[in-house]
């Protein structure tokens, strides 16, 4: 019988705290698709303020800030979006852009560190004086952190050259910042300074920030006017919303404090993690909040029986391949959970091995 479960799938398995639950309970409300809900007002303006844009826009998902983001800058069926090969906008939500939008996405391979070359991005922008056969390029997106290359973290440097790339070639560029506080922290930059470039950001409240609801689209005036008739388009026009918005309020003036603790544990997993025989994986890639590993050949257990191992003791993690895994951390795992962990690793992979030569 399991008495104990550490829960490492990600860290969108997080619990409201009694914090947002309080918050949710008193949350003043009103209609938030005729712009009246208070609660909703405040969380837009206060990460407008945080993100350094003008406007703000409260979304039920990621997914569809993302969505939104990119059907507003590509507004004419058949436009094409430049995105890593490894993006969540790629891989993750359900070919979107281009089921409902009609946009054409052009990967550009993703580095081990997140990053696309610069000159691999300017090759994909179709030449203009082709469009009577090739989509129209309007738009770059990037992913900070990038999350299917380990949390990786995109520097100021490299996202304001991406910027002036865009510039260059008359483009808008797109931050999917799901975890860019996560980034942030890890970089010691404010979440500001890294979206400069940007001229649109979706970010995440129920990631990194632990909210349990929700993400928020940032970016000028006009283009969150644009963004919140497509929001309704898709389905997303909401009405007493506050009580998701309080929530998250509460994670934004308080999780965000606890992300570098975060990322101190993950970085104690992955080292623990990297002394167990069996297990590979890099641990100076290991950025943020995100650790990806395999279970290497001759290990005598394969990622799938590892997995139902950790699971019978409580240890839940995502198998990603055949012989890949990866575990995510957030404020509610702490350093006893990554010990117990650990210890569960080990126990699986150890009594697999004992097993195997006692037979």
């Amino acid at each position: 019988m399991v008495t104990r479960t550490v829960d490492l799938r990600s860290d969108t398995v997080t619990k409201p705290t009694e914090a947002m639950r309080a918050a949710m309970a008193n949350a003043e409300v009103d209609d938030d698709v005729l712009s009246y809900d208070p609660s909703a007002l405040r969380l837009e303006t206060e990460m407008a303020k945080v993100t350094g844009k003008e406007a703000a826009l409260f979304v039920p998902s990621g997914t569809m800030g993302n969505l939104v983001s990119v059907l507003v800058h590509c507004n004419i069926r058949g436009s094409e979006v430049i995105l890593g090969n490894n993006s969540h906008i790629h891989i993750y939500e359900n070919g979107g852009i281009s089921t409902i939008g009609g946009v054409h996405p052009r990967t550009v391979k993703n580095n081990d560190d997140g990053t696309m070359d610069i000159d691999l991005i300017e090759a994909a922008i179709r030449d203009p004086r082709g469009e009577i056969v090739y989509p129209t390029t309007r738009l770059i997106c990037l992913e900070n952190t990038q999350a299917n290359c380990g949390g990786r973290c995109l520097s100021v440097e490299y996202t304001d050259k991406v910027g002036e790339l865009a510039k260059k070639h008359g483009l808008k560029l797109h931050m999917d910042g799901a975890r860019i506080f996560n980034a942030s922290i890890a970089l010691g930059v404010p979440v500001h300074r890294l979206l400069q470039a940007a001229d649109s950001a979706s970010v995440c409240l129920s990631k990194g920030l632990g909210a349990p609801v929700g993400s928020v689209i940032v970016g000028s005036k006009s283009f969150i006017a644009k963004a919140r008739i497509l929001r309704k388009t898709l389905g997303g026009g909401m009405r007493q919303v506050g009580v998701l918005c309080a929530a998250a309020l509460v994670a934004l003036h308080e999780t965000v404090l606890k992300l570098e603790d975060d990322h101190k544990k993950t970085k104690m997993l992955a080292e623990g993690l990297n002394q167990i025989k069996g297990l590979r994986l890099n641990v100076a890639a290991v950025e943020t909040n995100i650790i990806f590993f395999d279970v290497v050949e001759g290990a005598k257990i394969t990622a799938e029986k590892l997995c139902k191992n950790l699971e019978q003791h409580g240890i839940l993690v995502m198998q990603e391949s055949p012989v890949r895994i990866r575990v995510v951390l957030h404020h509610q795992i702490s350093e006893s959970d990554v010990q117990y962990a650990l210890s569960c690793f080990k126990q699986a992979l150890t009594g697999r091995v004992q097993e195997e030569n006692g037979n």
